[in-house]
């Protein structure tokens, strides 16, 4: 009885779902920090419709099914319920953005000083749908990009940075992070500077 007890013990914890990390949580998202370690498997759970920013190389199977990702992928994950397993010999971490089943319309959307249009070389578009615009922006050293516009968005950095923004009433910002941080930010205007000798990498998941 009591080995029969164990191994079921130790079945479930194998079958855990994968550690997440509440880091943000509001009316429109919720932001969690997925860690999973080599070989883990997570038992069914469910997530509504999603945004999986990927900080490291993952190559898992999903409700059966493999798939694999480079760092700094990104993608739109539709609500369902899964079962997930790394089939990597190394941990796994990514940002899950969960958006909220009847979320209020989010503010600042549409924006009229877009980045896409008015810097489309520094600003790419990996995913756009109803729900959500996904830019991937990338910055050169000391490049200084143009001012614009944001709404209510996600931000999730991909590489460490330090840029200085000024924003629309010309207050100035300074902005060091590190890679894999993560912040919410409410809809603004301003312009970017890398004050950093590195090319700065960032998600942004601007909300519709």
């Amino acid at each position: 009885m009591v080995p029969r007890l164990c191994l079921a013990i130790l079945t479930a914890a194998a079958c855990a779902a994968a550690p997440a990390t509440v880091e943000i949580e509001n009316d429109w998202v919720r932001v969690l920090r997925v860690k999973q370690g080599p070989h883990e498997k997570a038992a069914e759970h469910q997530h509504p419709d999603s945004i999986a920013v990927y900080l490291t190389d993952v190559h898992q199977r999903v409700n059966g099914m493999e798939i694999t990702h480079k760092a700094g992928d990104v993608a739109w994950l539709e609500a369902t319920k899964h079962t997930e397993e790394n089939l990597s010999d190394q941990p796994l971490e990514f940002v899950l953005v969960e958006l909220k089943p009847g979320a209020p319309k989010a503010k600042g959307w549409p924006v009229a000083l877009d980045p896409v249009k008015i810097d489309p070389v520094h600003h790419l578009v990996p995913i756009e749908n109803a729900r959500v615009r996904v830019l991937r922006t990338i910055l050169e050293p000391h490049l200084k990009g143009p001012t614009h516009d944001h709404p209510s968005y996600v931000v999730v950095y991909l590489t460490e940075l330090h840029t200085t923004m000024t924003l629309g009433d010309g207050k100035q910002v300074d902005n060091p992070r590190r890679a894999g941080e993560i912040a919410w930010r409410d809809p603004y205007r301003h312009s970017t500077e890398n004050v950093g000798d590195r090319t700065a990498v960032e998600i942004q998941i601007e909300l519709k």
